[in-house]
């Protein structure tokens, strides 16, 4: 069957996104095509907002809608702590938890030589910079647990520790409601060492 051009150009698009195959992105562009013609222009203006009005906040680097966001503007948060994340969407993995109050700071990836990612395309030089403030008491790596975070994590406990900052990192280990006969090698090692008094 010969698909029309302006279905088959919604599914070129729609496949490009990650985790988005050509399956569904098929299903997403009929589903699209059966909808309402106003959702569909609401979920066009929603994409094109996105791109208008969404902008990184000059001093973390978190998504917002204004030049600093509103975590940063925030008096309500604790000054002496930043968390230091891969990526603004690790922001709000942390911030749905509500354990956290202090600043945040997005590398915007992590060290990996293999994908062409080194010191100086992260935003480790504004982070430091941070720090003249003399508020910041102590820096959260919360970075993932595979090889780049690792590295990553090393690399700036190393640049952070002399400055006479508390370095730490988030815990590793089961999930709630985790199982030990089901959970890998690695993951119940590093709940091991991690483990807190009680």
């Amino acid at each position: 069957m010969l698909i029309p051009e302006p279905l088959q150009l919604v599914i070129d698009e729609l496949s490009k996104l990650p985790s988005i195959g050509k399956k569904t992105a098929q299903r997403l562009a009929l589903h699209l095509l059966k909808s309402d013609k106003e959702m569909v222009k609401s979920l066009a203006k929603g994409l094109i907002d996105l791109k208008e009005k969404i902008q990184f906040c000059e001093v973390c680097f978190n998504i917002s809608v204004a030049n600093i966001c509103e975590i940063c503007t925030s008096q309500k948060r604790d000054r002496s702590k930043i968390c230091v994340v891969e990526e603004a969407s690790d922001i709000i993995a942390i911030e749905r938890t509500n354990e956290f109050d202090g600043l945040y700071h997005v590398l915007g990836g992590v060290l990996s030589p293999l994908s062409g990612k080194g010191v100086e395309d992260l935003n480790i030089k504004e982070l430091l910079k941070r720090f003249e403030s003399n508020e910041v008491e102590e820096i959260i790596l919360a970075l993932n647990p595979d090889t780049e975070g690792e590295t990553t994590s090393l690399y700036m406990a190393k640049l952070i520790k002399p400055l006479g900052l508390k370095v730490s990192r988030i815990a590793r280990g089961l999930p709630i409601g985790g199982d030990l006969e089901f959970a890998d090698d690695a993951t119940i090692g590093r709940a091991v060492i991690s483990r807190i008094d009680i």
